[in-house]
C-alpha cells in the first residue's frame, strides 16, 4: 500500500524583523514526511529547529514557501480550520510537559477530547485506557507535582494520543528527563511508530536523534544532512 505524505514543506523561509533588522531563520527548507515515518530534526541552538517545529505544528506561518499538511495547503486554511487540525490531527509533546498543575493525570489526558466534543463517558474510558497502556494505572488520579518527570511525560504522550492524531510532534521530549526516563520515553515513541504513528521529533541530543528512522540536521536555517533512512 502506498504511504500518504503527511508533511510537505516546499522552499519554506521564515524571517523575523525588528526595526530595520531582518533575521533569516529558515532559508529554503524542503522536507517530506511520509505516513509512519519517524523523523528527527536536530541541530545546535539557533539552527532553526524551534521555528521549524512551530511551522510544522501550525503555531507559526512561513514568510515564503508552501506547506501541505495531510494534503491540505496550509497557507489557504482559515484560523478555525487550523485550530481544528492542531486539536484533532496533531498531538503535541513538549519538553516542559505543559500539564495543568491543578488537574490530575486523567483530567489532563481528557482535555483534547473535551475540546473536540467527545462525550464524557467515551473520553474518560479512552483516557484511562491510554494511561494504563503507558504504565500509568497507579497515577491516574495524581496531580503533576505528585509524579516524576518521566511519569509526567507519559501523561503528556497519552494526552497527545487522545484524539488519534495523524502526527505526533515531540519537541525535546527527553530534555528535562534523566537518562533512564528519557530512554523509556523513546521506547514508547518507537513502539507507537511501530503501531503506525507518524512521529517528528525535535532534539539537540545526537543519541536521541539517532534512534529515529531518519535524521534531518539543521544548521543556520538550512538542511545540511545527514539522513539515516531505514527503509
Amino acid at each position: 500500500m502506498k504511504r500518504q505524505t503527511v508533511i510537505s514543506l516546499e522552499n519554506i523561509t521564515k524571517d523575523y524583523t525588528s526595526g530595520d533588522v531582518t533575521t533569516n531563520v529558515l532559508k529554503g527548507i524542503n522536507l517530506k514526511v511520509m505516513e509512519s515515518d519517524f523523523t528527527a530534526i536536530t541541530g545546535r541552538s539557533g539552527s532553526g529547529k524551534s521555528t521549524m517545529m512551530n511551522i510544522i505544528g501550525l503555531l507559526d506561518v512561513p514568510t515564503k514557501g508552501v506547506y501541505f499538511f495531510n494534503g491540505q495547503k496550509v497557507n489557504q486554511l482559515s484560523e478555525d480550520r487550523l485550530a481544528y487540525i492542531r486539536n484533532k490531527e496533531i498531538g503535541f509533546v513538549f519538553q516542559s510537559f505543559n500539564l495543568l498543575p491543578r488537574s490530575n493525570a486523567l483530567e489532563n489526558v481528557i482535555l483534547p477530547a473535551t475540546y473536540a466534543g467527545v462525550g464524557i463517558s467515551e473520553r474518560t474510558e479512552k483516557a484511562k485506557n491510554l494511561l494504563i497502556k503507558l504504565g500509568m494505572e497507579e497515577e491516574i488520579y495524581k496531580r503533576p507535582n505528585q509524579m516524576s518527570g518521566g511519569q509526567q511525560q507519559r501523561v503528556a504522550i497519552a494526552r497527545a494520543l487522545m484524539n488519534d492524531p495523524k502526527l505526533i510532534l515531540a519537541d525535546e521530549p527527553t530534555g528535562n528527563l534523566d537518562t533512564n526516563s528519557g530512554q523509556a520515553v523513546m521506547a514508547i515513541l518507537k513502539e507507537l511508530n511501530k503501531e503506525g504513528k507518524t512521529i517528528v521529533l525535535i532534539t539537540h541530543e545526537a543519541d536521541i536523534a539517532n534512534q529515529a528512522k531518519k535524521t534531518i540536521r539543521l544548521s543556520d536555517g538550512q538542511i545540511v544532512g545527514p539522513s539515516n533512512e531505514e527503509y
